[in-house]
């Protein structure tokens, strides 16, 4: 028991936050929705344009009462960790695990700057009870080479940091600016300057360094890296700082590289197999009984993040309560007005709140505080947590090694060692045969052990597959933010992210792991299914979404109506309706401090990410089902961090549309180019044809569907007439053009 009464001082508390008039807008929406879907049913003329429509209102009304439920009781934890004094001795081991894929997306100093925040975290005896683990599935010598030169800048990072009580500790960030300098802060202007060269010039030396020259002049170190191929290598360990071995005394956490075993004939499952490496190699290096897991690109941006974290972790009564602290995302240099929709602020503070008033917030991929029994597979019951008995089952859960069922059977019985280590470096071997490619064969590793293969969102997948065993998790905000990390610009690197999710969320949802079975035979609660439920269904709206939006075009060209016109009383349904959830929407935002012009941006990006990004991973994900094709786990790339702050000229301009000739650009192309025809023609049509006597023409509700259409659409509009990256290629013009001949031809015929 994580008994959080021990003493007299709490360490958490749970508030529930108010809501009453949000209630009653939530109820109001979903009078008006039922209301439109009676009008239709009673006025049903059969029409098959009708009847989509039919079919989409009841869609859109079902994910309006996945909304309500996702926001229905909202909750933030407060933390109180100047309460820990008393327990400074008592505070457990932390190890944190950094994953980067590819050197050039996801640039080595990027990795770097991450590491050294942690590296300067803000914990009782770090040296002994923090260790920082980076997955390198790119096994690239320039990443290991960064990382040591990192470890080495440490050595006066750390305690620069902790001496002038340093907030933001990744350097980039940190000398951005120049601080004010007083008339008595002569020391630490001397101390500023020193660091701010020697960081410079370990941006030199990491950005001048090559690959050829690491391999024919860095000595036996990078040996290991010799006629490596990514896909086809062994695994390379390296502890690249032991803090009991240095001559520094209780300096920093512990530093280890990893780059797991590769082959070409098994399948490496991307991030989430990566972390079950990191998890295997760290349990025979360290075994902390909490883990935290960041993205490279996620630095540190509140050094005392570790002890909010244990005041969740050890602060309830019952440790089933936390199985995970999540953090939310928050961005550095974010975009004014949040131009590509991506920064998910209200998200947050309204779908987040709400699911961890819930059994708890979903686990996200990143920010994350881990109990490592729980990502073992330790289920709840009526008597606490059961773990694991014989060793045969032992065995069949965590494979051969003897050493990591040892490791695992402390973890989940408690019988973990206070000793310090002494030397880590021993480990190395024992940690290499766990961290071969066809370890993992034969256990459970990736199902009910470790990280849930079987989904491109593999974090979301295993923050259910906890909830389904009974834990609950908890949200953590603090100010300032836990982490901090960098949303992709432009429209390419934004939709590839997006349709990655997407991709992942429909293969959960079609599944054995989809929700609904989860909740029928486990122990995942029903308002939490309908939760995750929200979230699953993303791709799934493309094609109804698709299907309403094309309704307005389709009923402009052939001189049809799907909406109630200004003579029928459904008319003002509609237009309240239309009113009623735009308003909601915006007070929305201006409740969470974001402007009117961020929430019609994130309004303008949902219509595009649904005609493009959730409509390409609907269809690919279908393909994949059918045999016919495969999905690709996509790096989305990252920012280059430098402490200049020069500009680069071959960025694109901050906050403007870019394109490429990714297919997700196709459809969402053709819908805009569609939408601006069907209001010329039926302009035309009002103007100089005459069409009195002609039953169930347009009316005004499909003018300004299209018209609204038109507005959500501007970007790729302008990007039809722009050039270079702001120009859509000729490429997907001449396919958009294709497929709204297509649509014309229809609408011709029918």
């Amino acid at each position: 028991m994580e008994a959080a009464a021990r003493g007299n001082k709490k360490l958490q508390e749970r508030v529930p936050i108010r809501r009453t008039a949000w209630r009653l807008a939530d109820l109001a929406i979903l009078f008006l929705l039922l209301a439109l879907l009676l009008h239709c049913i009673l006025h049903d003329s059969g029409a098959p344009w009708r009847r989509a429509a039919l079919a989409c209102e009841a869609w859109f009304t079902f994910m309006w009462l996945l909304n309500v439920n996702a926001k229905w009781s909202p909750v933030r934890f407060d933390t109180f960790p100047e309460n820990l004094a008393e327990r400074i001795d008592e505070l457990p081991a932390v190890d944190m695990f950094v994953t980067t894929a590819d050197p050039v997306l996801e640039p080595p100093l990027v990795t770097v700057n991450t590491v050294l925040s942690l590296l300067a975290l803000d914990y009782p005896a770090a040296g002994e009870k923090l260790a920082c683990y980076v997955s390198d599935d790119g096994c690239s010598p320039l990443t290991c080479y960064a990382l040591r030169e990192a470890a080495r800048f440490a050595t006066t990072w750390v305690p620069f940091c902790r001496r002038h009580g340093v907030a933001v500790r990744a350097p980039f960030r940190y000398f951005s600016s120049t601080p004010e300098f007083g008339p008595v802060d002569g020391k630490f202007l001397e101390d500023w300057t020193f660091m701010k060269s020697e960081y410079e010039k370990l941006v030199h030396r990491i950005e001048d360094a090559d690959e050829p020259s690491l391999l024919r002049h860095g000595g036996g170190e990078f040996a290991e890296f010799l006629d490596v191929e990514r896909g086809n290598h062994p695994t390379i360990i390296k502890v690249l700082w032991d803090n009991n071995r240095s001559r520094t005394g209780d300096g920093f956490p512990r530093l280890i590289y990893v780059s797991r075993e590769k082959s070409p004939n098994l399948h490496h499952h991307y991030k989430a197999g990566a972390m079950n490496a990191l998890t295997r190699v760290s349990a025979l290096m360290t075994n902390a009984p909490f883990m935290l897991n960041l993205d490279c690109d996620m630095f540190v941006n509140n050094p005392r993040v570790v002890l909010h974290a244990m005041c969740l972790l050890l602060g309830f009564d019952d440790e089933i309560s936390c199985a995970f602290v999540q953090t939310p995302q928050k961005f550095y240099g974010a975009l004014k007005d949040d131009p590509f929709g991506n920064q998910l602020e209200v998200s947050l503070m309204k779908v987040g709140r709400g699911v961890a008033g819930l059994q708890g917030i979903f686990y996200c991929g990143t920010g994350c505080f881990h109990r490592r029994k729980v990502i073992y597979g330790m289920r709840t019951g009526r008597e606490g947590t059961t773990g694991y008995s014989s060793n045969k089952e032992l065995h069949s859960k965590f494979g051969s090694s003897n050493n990591l069922k040892e490791s695992a059977r402390d973890v989940i019985y408690g019988n973990l060692s206070t000793e310090p280590i002494v030397d880590i470096s021993s480990c190395v071997d024992v940690a290499k045969e766990v961290a071969a490619c066809n370890y993992e064969i034969g256990t459970c590793w990736g199902q009910e052990v470790g990280w849930v293969y079987g989904s491109l969102t593999e974090d979301v997948l295993t923050g259910q597959r906890i909830h389904a065993a009974g834990w609950r998790s908890t949200l953590m905000e603090i100010e300032p933010p836990a982490f901090m990390g960098c949303a992709p610009n432009g429209g390419p690197a934004c939709l590839t992210q997006l349709k990655r999710w997407a991709s992942g969320f429909l293969e959960i949802l079609i599944s054995r792991n989809n929700p609904i079975l989860t909740t029928t035979f486990k122990s995942l609660q029903f308002r939490q299914c309908l939760a995750y439920l929200h979230s699953y269904v993303w791709p799934v709206r493309a094609p109804f979404e698709l299907c309403y939006a094309l309704l307005g075009p389709y009923c402009l060209l052939s001189n049809q109506s799907f909406l109630p016109k200004t003579s029928e009383d459904g008319f003002y349904i509609a237009l309240a309706l239309f009113i009623a959830y735009n308003t909601y929407m915006f007070m929305e935002f201006i409740e969470c401090g974001q402007s009117a012009r961020a929430c019609w941006n994130n309004h303008r990006m949902q219509r595009i990410t649904s005609a493009s990004a959730w409509l390409l991973a609907f269809l690919t994900v279908i393909l994949k089902t059918l045999g016919f094709s495969e999905t690709v786990f996509e790096v989305t790339r990252k920012d280059k961090s430098t402490s200049d702050g020069d500009s680069n000229t071959d960025e694109p301009e901050p906050g403007r549309f870019t394109f490429d000739e990714s297919t997700v650009f196709i459809p969402v192309t053709a819908l805009a180019m569609l939408s601006v025809i069907a209001i010329a023609v039926g302009a035309w049509r009002v103007v100089l044809v005459t069409t009195e006597g002609l039953p169930g023409g347009p009316g005004i509700s499909e003018f300004i569907s299209c018209g609204w259409l038109v507005l959500c659409f501007m970007p790729l509009l302008r990007g039809l007439v722009g050039s270079g990256r702001y120009g859509i290629p000729w490429s997907i013009k001449m396919k958009a053009c294709l497929l709204v001949a297509i649509f014309l031809l229809f609408c011709k015929r029918n």
